[in-house]
């Protein structure tokens, strides 16, 4: 091996020594060694920069955008709620997300239903306080595994397929054909989760931090006409799951119904009064078939997506102190619509009207960008600020953001589009469709984790132009000519290792050409071979850089590099297990 081989060798241990010793970034690691490789010569600027512009990594940025639609307009929060229910313990919340995704895996890309589920379920755990980083490590792995399941369930599969039919000697693979293999690792997989993913997942998340802001705001809801909600119980309609707030009371025909129990239902113009810390009070203000209860937030000339939360804290100066937020006429004045309001950590149960203003009430605004600038140096507010990474949730377009997806999915799964371009076609028809404005769905992309995948990628090209994995996979392979279950096994293994360094399509396509080879010299049939690289491929656990949908839960899930070792690595033996005993049996040498 060339001096440049060991070279590339030495920069990955030392990048994976880092990622599991210490708590720096994958991105900053990687991205590190990728420059320490370019710098040094050891691999041109063209083979270190394609990561890139790679079609993969292009792909997920695009989804991002997609994603972010799902998010804005509550049509992937709704399928959650459906999909998870009323579910309260971590074992629970696992199976039902599970389930199901291994399901869709199965017929539709992984990539796009993790990058959907991933804000979804961060939404969810802040509900029920479910920590976010037990359930979406179990998120990307059952995406992972039903995609094993047919032959369109990842792109792996297509490409290996793609090489069968251009070399002549071997069959095609049918549709469900990798089903033989997949569904029972997809089974063994589930029980794993189901039994340990609980114990051997870390508790970490915005889910599990206390609220740090002590204020308590006062909040008024309305059941509209023909609201989801009517006829619903408090409990069903999930209004007692949000941490930091509490109802304290029901206006129904002028009348109080105060101590409000779990089986109340709701009907049709009940007025609610709930009272809480602001994270809640915004969540709460998100639940389709409840509206702020005040006409005026209707009378804002403004799109529901161009208006932000702000909070105002009132002055002493203010021409509405001493009067009520009805009588002053707050929304003629600001253009701005009050929707809660705190005081010294009171509970005020007045409606929001009726609310007297005294200095120091620190008030919860709906109104333009505009505001901030226009008031922040009046007189009229001690402080104004806007409230990051709020969004009103648009459910108006929900319909349209649910169309795009499965627009986006069909096109891709039927071929008539490759997945890059159904996705820059889905994410170019949410910005032009409004469910999502441009400037959000840029700052929802999350760039960290493409600068990971495309330095991964670099150091994975690294990895071929220097001979490396050549080189690995000759010697490991040919040391195993002789017997064809010796061969099986090591055809795995180094697919394996090879996905975890770089990538599961690398690997993939490195492997297929000498694995061929071994096959044809023993004289013996190949797709036994062909499902073992198509398992080992995507049996991706134990590192979140072989598996991009491991990637994208990294940063939301507060993850660690350790976590996915102990994890993932006892899975990957499992699948391991599990295909070296069934292939042969199924598929014959």
């Amino acid at each position: 091996m060339t001096f440049e081989g060991w070279s590339v060798i030495a920069v990955i241990i030392t990048c994976l020594v880092l990622l599991i010793t210490t708590n720096l970034s994958v991105d900053m690691v990687l991205l590190a060694g990728l420059a320490l490789l370019l710098v040094a010569g050891i691999v041109e600027p063209e083979a270190a920069l394609s990561g890139f512009s790679n079609e993969g990594m292009l792909t997920v940025a695009a989804l991002y955008v997609v994603a972010a639609g799902l998010k804005e307009t509550g049509a992937i929060r709704y399928i959650t709620q459906k999909v998870m229910g009323d579910v309260k313990t971590v074992r629970g919340a696992q199976t039902r997300i599970m389930l199901p995704v291994m399901v869709m895996s199965a017929f539709l890309n992984n990539t796009p239903i993790v990058a959907s589920f991933i804000p979804a379920l961060e939404h969810w755990s802040k509900r029920t306080r479910i920590p976010v980083s037990k359930i979406l490590i179990p998120l990307s792995y059952a995406a992972i595994l039903g995609g094993t399941c047919t032959l369109i369930g990842t792109s792996t599969n297509l490409i290996l397929n793609g090489l069968l039919i251009e070399e002549g000697s071997t069959r095609a693979l049918g549709l469900f054909e990798p089903a033989w293999i997949g569904v029972p690792c997809a089974i063994a997989g589930f029980i794993y989760l189901f039994l340990f993913g609980d114990k051997l997942l870390p508790s970490r998340g915005e889910a599990f931090e206390s609220f740090k802001d002590p204020r308590e705001y006062t909040i008024e809801m309305t059941v509209p006409k023909g609201s989801p909600l009517a006829r619903q119980s408090i409990q069903d309609a999930g209004l007692r799951q949000l941490p930091g707030l509490y109802l304290v009371e029901i206006f129904r025909d002028k009348k109080a119904l105060p101590a409000v129990g779990p089986d109340q239902r709701l009907r049709e113009e009940d007025r609610l009064i709930f009272a809480g810390v602001v994270d809640s009070i915004v969540d709460l203000q998100n639940i389709q078939g409840l509206v702020p209860a005040t006409n005026q937030i209707f009378k804002i000339d403004t799109p529901k997506n161009d208006r932000v939360l702000f909070e105002a804290v009132v002055s002493s100066s203010n021409p509405i102190k001493g009067r009520t937020i009805k009588e002053g006429k707050f929304r003629d004045r600001y253009n701005a619509v009050v929707l809660a309001v705190s005081r010294s950590g009171e509970r005020l149960k007045e409606k929001i009207g009726d609310i007297e203003l005294q200095t120091g009430d620190t008030l919860l605004i709906e109104a333009k960008k505009s505001f901030q600038r226009r008031y922040r140096n009046s007189n009229d507010f001690f402080l104004i600020s806007s409230i990051e990474d709020v969004q009103s949730t648009n459910y108006e377009k929900s319909g349209i953001a649910l169309f795009i997806l499965f627009g986006m999915v069909g096109l891709a799964g039927f071929g008539f589009l490759t997945m890059l371009q159904a996705a820059f076609l889905a994410a170019a028809l949410m910005i032009v469709s409004k469910a999502i404005r441009y400037t959000v769905g840029i700052e929802t992309v999350d760039w960290r984790v493409l600068i990971a995948i495309a330095a991964s990628l670099g150091i994975g090209n690294a990895l071929m132009t220097t001979g490396v994995a050549t080189h690995l996979a000759d010697f490991m392979l040919n040391s195993a000519s002789r017997s064809p279950m010796l061969a099986l096994i090591i055809t795995y293994l180094i697919t394996w290792i090879l996905t975890e360094l770089i990538t599961n399509n690398a690997a993939a396509v490195l492997v297929f050409p000498i694995a061929l080879s071994i096959a044809e010299s023993l004289g013996i049939n190949f797709i036994p071979f062909a499902l073992v690289i198509i398992m080992a491929a995507s049996a991706s656990f134990s590192t979140p850089v072989g598996y991009q949908t491991n990637l994208m839960i990294y940063g939301p899930g507060s993850y660690r590099y350790t976590d996915y070792i102990k994890i993932g690595l006892p899975l990957n033996f499992i699948v391991a297990i599990l295909t070296v005993l069934i292939v042969p049996k199924i598929w014959s040498f």
